[in-house]
């Protein structure tokens, strides 16, 4: 009998590592963001990317474990410390810096482009961008990559945000309230939020957009290998090409994935940081 147990021993020893290679080992972290135009709970964000998640994981073989991250300081950080094996984010300054400055890849960044959109009331007296000087601003919060965007795109025009009158919210949900209410002349939202369609549907007005920049990129920590990145690019780049994939792509608010944007990426943290 302890002959028999002693075999036994062996062979778990033997088939624990056979195992884990089966299994891919431990599992793989992926960080979802969607920043401050997000209003969903972390239990109802992690079920919509569900779908995504699985393609992931068949793709790659191996297990994922996904983390919602809404903090933007616990999402730097995690880049910094490269808790995150794969990191996808609406705020696309944090996926920018870690290409730079974390040694992250670009894997892909969704499709349609992101702008920073200036709403004013159908009945607003604002009829050009030069109007807005010395009016009350709102925007998302001050660390959010919307008010960045609108930021660096008024800087250019010749407005500086930051010596205007700006009261500052974590969602972007509360901008139409006070644009409504006349508690705020003028509100900056990303194209990609739910308020900007509901706003023009209500027959608002949109006073400016900006030009195009990446959207949710998707970037993959140095613990993946070169030919997993090449795998995972590649089905998520086809997924616009069959019913169950446009679906899966609705679900997650694209229409589809790009690749080859490292170049763009770059280009647009420099402009923000300018």
């Amino acid at each position: 009998m302890s002959c028999l147990r002693h075999l036994l021993s062996i062979a778990l020893i033997l088939l624990c590592p056979l195992a884990l290679a089966q299994s891919g080992g431990k599992p793989l972290t992926f960080a979802i963001s969607e920043g401050t135009s997000g209003g969903l709970s972390a239990e109802a964000t992690l079920n919509k990317y569900r779908p995504l998640l699985d393609l992931m994981e068949k793709t790659l073989g191996q297990e994922i474990k996904p983390i919602y991250v809404r903090d933007f300081n616990d999402l730097e950080k995690g880049m910094r410390e490269q808790r995150f094996d794969l990191l996808m984010a609406r705020p696309s300054d944090y996926p920018a810096r870690g290409v730079r400055d974390y040694r992250y890849r670009l894997v892909t960044t969704g499709r349609p482009d992101g702008h920073c959109v200036l709403l004013v009331r159908k009945d607003s007296p604002l009829k050009t961008l030069a109007d807005v000087k010395g009016k009350r601003f709102i925007m998302p919060e001050k660390a959010a990559y919307l008010t960045k965007l609108c930021r660096a795109e008024l800087r250019d025009k010749g407005i500086a945000l930051d010596q205007e009158n700006v009261s500052y919210t974590k969602e972007q949900g509360a901008i139409p309230f006070a644009l409504e209410n006349g508690i705020s002349d003028v509100g900056g939202v990303s194209t990609y939020s739910g308020v900007y369609p509901a706003w023009l549907k209500q027959g608002h007005r949109v006073l400016h957009q900006s030009g195009p920049q990446p959207y949710m990129p998707l970037v993959a920590a140095p613990s993946l290998g070169p030919e997993q990145l090449v795998r995972l690019r590649g089905a998520l780049m086809e997924l616009d090409k069959s019913d169950s994939g446009r679906q899966l792509l609705q679900r997650i608010g694209v229409q589809g994935f790009n690749g080859g944007e490292d170049a763009r990426l770059r280009k647009m943290l420099e402009w923000l940081e300018k």
